[in-house]
């Protein structure tokens, strides 16, 4: 693919491992430009969605993820490049530790998408009770792969002003390397922690004030006319050649796809929205938490996200229940992915107390306090289905603390193989009933470009269907 030189500022924000404090740093400094009138373009790095959610509230605009196991690397470039085209700066938040990937190698790593993005890289630091030893680690991370732009440094959690000033002065003396900013503990969670991590923006009382407190952090913390200077020291390499999901459907819009989307199912990528809009869609959300009613659609989507949270009211949602089983048994389709299967099941059990959900799927789910599913999958679809051709293979990735407690289908109604990851039962997924197919796995549209194209055709199959009085 033949590149040419763009220069467009941007930086990558890493860490040693999770849980070091990157994600609130990069919700601070997203938070900042954009108070400084910048049009930031917020990215995550991997399939969080929970962290994406919150880059996007920070900067007033989508987040779009940035993977490398679930979308090749043109795609990834087409994507960055596509959605920096109306903005000033971007900040892509890393995951895990900076070389961290899914093998010895660290591919996929926060390191090697850096690389491909050719965006320096500010490494934010977890000082708790060290000095000197931060900058040996510092240096380790600069002389373990030279090609990796490590431009600066944020201490994070600093005791006070003389642990600052240990750590600062060993690290640009030892490194040459400068430290852009020292924050230090913060007295107060803003950003209070669940089972899947960060509380979501839509269950969170206080977003807007968080939000706002990692604001002030920022600009009272971090040095960002440097941090800015380094962001525009770069030469994005822009794609010669920019590809956009192009609509095959002859009626553009010409089908409605209903998507169920509110604090209790949040889990959705803006690129599989966008492609089913591509694909010729038009969408509408729907919320069983605020209505009771399913408008006229032709398909239906339903993403992951917290069903366990909002279990009594979907439960007391009976008349929206009651519908969405009648238009499964009808034949509507409906693609589900990991809280939607859930509330495709029979019944979700918590502390014992068993909460009915829509029925359409012969499943009892139980919650479990560890995860029972967590990481990246490959899947191999065994058999025949009208969302994925029978042989291919698919990648996605689960998160999911809910498991199996009854299963009244049979084996043949489970079409995905799992090569890897664990699945809904026994290494397989992918239950299919009539039109319904429902998943613990998460694609990403960019990575599976069939998946949109296969929704507005069910979609178009079944209006045909309903227009003509036929039987599914």
């Amino acid at each position: 693919m033949q590149q040419e030189s763009m220069d467009f500022p941007g930086i990558v924000i890493a860490a040693l491992r999770g849980g070091s404090g990157k994600t609130i740093l990069s919700i601070g400094i997203i938070a900042a430009w954009k108070n400084l009138k910048k049009i930031v373009a917020p990215f995550k790095k991997g399939p969080d969605y929970i962290d994406a959610g919150w880059l996007a509230m920070a900067a007033g605009r989508p987040c779009y993820n940035l993977d490398t196991f679930l979308v090749e690397d043109k795609q990834i470039l087409n994507s960055f490049y596509t959605h920096t085209l109306k903005s000033d700066i971007a900040v892509v938040e890393g995951n895990r530790g900076l070389y961290d990937g899914l093998d010895a190698e660290g591919s996929t790593s926060t390191a090697e998408l850096a690389k491909l993005l050719n965006l320096p890289v500010i490494l934010c630091i977890d000082c708790t009770k060290s000095t000197r030893t931060m900058a040996a680690v510092v240096l380790g991370c600069v002389e373990f792969d030279p090609t990796v732009p490590i431009k600066g440094i944020i201490l994070n959690r600093v005791a006070g002003s003389r642990h600052e000033n240990i750590v600062r002065k060993s690290i640009e003396n030892y490194c040459g390397i400068p430290v852009l900013g020292a924050v230090p503990k913060l007295k107060k969670q803003n950003f209070p922690e669940r089972h899947m991590g960060l509380i979501p923006t839509p269950e969170h009382e206080w977003a807007n004030d968080s939000i706002n407190a990692a604001l002030k952090m920022a600009k009272s913390y971090i040095d960002l006319d440097a941090l800015t200077k380094i962001a525009c020291d770069v030469s994005f390499q822009r794609p010669s050649a920019i590809t956009h999901p192009k609509s095959e459907i002859r009626n553009p819009k010409s089908v409605r796809i209903g998507i169920i989307k509110d604090s209790a199912f949040q889990f959705y990528y803006p690129e599989n929205i966008d492609a089913l809009v591509a694909a010729g869609a038009e969408t509408v959300f729907i919320s069983p938490l605020k209505t009771n009613k399913i408008p006229p659609i032709d398909a239906l989507y339903i993403g992951g996200g917290f069903p366990e949270t909002h279990a009594k009211e979907l439960s007391e949602n009976e008349q929206f229940r009651n519908e969405l089983k009648a238009l499964a048994e009808d034949g509507l389709p409906i693609y589900a992915e990991c809280g939607g299967l859930m509330y495709l099941g029979k019944e979700l059990v918590l502390d014992n107390k068993s909460y009915q959900m829509a029925g359409v799927l012969p499943v009892v789910f139980g919650l479990s306090k560890k995860p029972k599913g967590h990481g990246y999958t490959i899947i191999s679809i065994e058999r025949e289905n009208k969302y994925f051709k029978k042989g291919s293979e698919i990648r996605g990735h689960e998160f999911h603390y809910s498991y199996v407690l009854e299963w009244k289908g049979n084996d043949e109604d489970l079409v995905f193989n799992m090569k890897r990851g664990n699945g809904f039962i026994n290494k397989k997924d992918g239950i299919c009933y009539k039109n319904v197919l429902a998943t613990y796995t998460h694609i990403h549209a960019l990575g599976t470009p069939s998946w949109a194209k296969s929704m507005v055709s069910n979609a178009i199959s079944y209006k045909k269907i309903k227009k003509t009085g036929q039987t599914s």
